[in-house]
């Protein structure tokens, strides 16, 4: 009997997972097929930047132009699931009809907003609702926050209604196209690396934040380069204002060293110059769209759980990570860890893995909103992190406490 209520639950569940599918896929020929695409259009012609429909008359036009089709094709996708049962002969098969009465909610509501009955977009059009964002961008479930990108950040991104699953298998969770883009530890081997893969990724403009005076220049790439100094991270404030994505990449490793000054450089560098940093960029989160777009990656790296055979490299780096998950819990935007195993750079000549690889896997991921991005030869590390990462986090959540994001401009 258990069984059988188990086989009933998950066709249930497959037949709405198969619908939002549908709905998903339907919006993503919306944007490359231009007959479905007229009808679509209607939909991005509706709202304002603060969400406020432009009219009540075209805010109606759209729902009979794109939503009421969207959910008729959804209504007929959802008869598939129903057809096989009773091909295969299920003695249950009327559960995969479950999808089908989910459409018809869709349905009926775009009906009633089309016709203009009052009150029902509070009731459900839910990622179009004006106000402040109280949120960040949902992971897996599409909230306001992340339906706005797809109306002012990419038209080319952000298709999914419901669930995020189809943007994340496509690579168009997150869209790096137009960005602003700035990198500390730019003149290391993984700085220039991640400049090269992001302007291959469609970032507008890249800036290089490096110790060096030397200037970076990488062939055909939009790069202006800043000298910066650890201790000096209030300079940068007026240009982290203009700054979309914020890699933090910078680091030392004094290798075997243990002495005050190894202690001193090794934090001062690795956790707290980082820290300032963060800490400075997210004041610069004011408004909405701040929240929607702005992000953080900071590459706390693999040493966060396993050893690097350097202590103080180890150390501060933990520091590091514990801190950023601390952050994360009430950050204003987006935060990414990067944790990374041995890649061969300056300060780790023997490492296994190509900077350019490992460039490449950080951007595909972040691309698919993952946001503890993990790329190392060790299998340890991937199950490992997420769990020290799950405790650390709930550590923190049950003990400290929380606040809403700040008030915005």
């Amino acid at each position: 009997m258990t069984n059988l209520l188990w086989s009933m639950l998950a066709l249930g569940l497959a037949s709405v997972l198969w619908v939002e599918i549908i709905r998903d896929l339907y919006h993503v020929l919306a944007h490359v097929w231009s007959p479905v695409y007229r009808l679509h259009v209607w939909h991005h012609r509706v709202f304002r930047p603060d969400l406020v429909p432009t009219s009540t008359e075209i805010y109606r036009q759209a729902h009979w132009y794109n939503d009421v089709p969207e959910a008729i094709v959804m209504l007929i996708a959802s008869l598939i699931p129903w057809t096989l049962s009773v091909l295969a002969g299920l003695k249950f098969s009327w559960i995969a009809l479950v999808g089908s009465v989910y459409t018809m909610t869709f349905l009926i509501s775009a009906i009633a907003r089309g016709l203009g009955v009052p009150h029902v977009d509070e009731l459900t059009d839910l990622t179009h609702r004006p106000g402040t964002f109280t949120s960040l961008p949902g992971h897996w479930r599409v909230n306001r926050t992340y339906h706005w990108k797809h109306h002012f950040d990419n038209q080319n991104a952000y298709f999914c209604g419901t669930l995020t699953l189809i943007d994340q298998l496509l690579g168009t969770s997150v869209s790096l196209k137009g960005k602003t883009i700035a990198i500390t530890g730019a003149s290391g081997t993984l700085g220039q690396a991640l400049l090269k893969e992001l302007h291959s990724a469609g970032v507008k403009k890249l800036i290089a934040l490096t110790s060096s005076n030397a200037s970076i220049v990488l062939e055909g790439v939009n790069l202006e380069t800043i000298t910066w100094q650890v201790g000096q991270e209030e300079a940068l404030s007026d240009l982290l204002a203009k700054v979309d994505i914020l890699i933090l990449n910078h680091g030392l490793n004094v290798h075997q060293e243990r002495n005050a000054e190894a202690i001193e450089s090794s934090y001062q560098v690795n956790t707290f110059s980082t820290w300032r940093l963060l800490e400075l960029f997210l004041s610069k989160v004011k408004t909405n769209k701040d929240i929607a777009c702005k992000e953080v990656w900071v590459n706390t790296s693999e040493a966060e759980v396993n050893p690097a055979f350097s202590p103080l490299y180890e150390l501060s780096k933990r520091a590091l990570g514990d801190l950023v998950t601390l952050r994360r819990l009430d950050a204003p935007c987006v935060i990414r860890k990067l944790i990374l195993g041995p890649f061969k750079s300056n300060l780790n000549p023997i490492g296994i893995m190509s900077a350019d690889w490992v460039a490449k896997i950080i951007v595909n991921l972040a691309c698919r909103d993952v946001r503890n991005i993990i790329v190392t030869i060790n299998p340890l590390t991937y199950l490992l992190f997420p769990f020290k990462e799950f405790c650390v986090a709930s550590y923190f959540q049950l003990t400290s406490r929380g606040y809403s994001i700040g008030k915005q401009e």
